[in-house]
């Protein structure tokens, strides 16, 4: 059993409040998924540049000099903006499957949320109350976001285990319920070479 939560803004007036509805709806869902939780924030800044959220375990470590060092190895221009264990890399566009990859080389250990043009995906292990204010989810501002709240049935209570799960770019997915067959599944999508970071079903799905 979990919370899902969802708000697309027709009023273009209300987008600086989307962070703080968005974050007491989350709260609200606390009895349908107390175990973890998460957001998708799609942010309504107009610039014509792309994002990637990342989140490390041990953030002090893992983001210190990080724009710099990827920025050296890209050779594209990267500023970085932390939020408690996750960051938000800022670059262009065109140089995101780059700067991916320059992340698997000089920081093994850091997790990619999400990337695109608007997207960011924040989630941890705790109550959805404690994981909107270690994001300063009230704070953000955008044109529509996804929640999620957690109970755990199939996997083990993770960060990487809470939803949203980024399904491409700019895009995101939550899910309700079990799969029966998510191990039989699994398997399967690696045997065909897609890398799989969790035991949850729904990244499977």
């Amino acid at each position: 059993m979990c919370g899902i939560v969802g708000l697309f803004l027709k009023d273009k007036s209300l987008e600086p409040e989307l962070g703080m509805m968005l974050s007491d709806m989350l709260v609200t869902m606390t009895d349908r998924g107390p175990d973890s939780a998460g957001i998708a924030i799609y942010g309504n800044d107009e610039k014509s540049s792309g994002k990637i959220t990342i989140q490390s375990d041990n953030p002090d470590k893992n983001f210190k000099n990080l724009d710099k060092e990827i920025s050296t190895i890209t050779g594209t221009p990267v500023s970085l903006k932390i939020k408690s264990t996750h960051a938000v890399l800022d670059v262009e566009t065109s140089s995101i499957p780059a700067v991916r990859k320059a992340l698997k080389e000089v920081r093994p250990s850091v997790r990619i949320m999400s990337a695109g043009d608007t997207i960011e995906i924040y989630k941890e292990v705790g109550l959805p109350k404690d994981v909107a204010a270690r994001f300063d989810v009230s704070k953000m501002s955008g044109t529509h976001g996804i929640g999620h709240t957690r109970m755990a049935t199939e996997s083990a209570v993770t960060t990487m285990g809470a939803h949203p799960f980024s399904t491409g770019n700019d895009q995101c997915l939550v899910h309700n319920g079990s799969l029966s067959n998510h191990n039989s599944l699994r398997r399967k999508l690696r045997r065909e070479g897609v890398h799989i970071e969790t035991e949850n079903d729904t990244e499977v799905g």
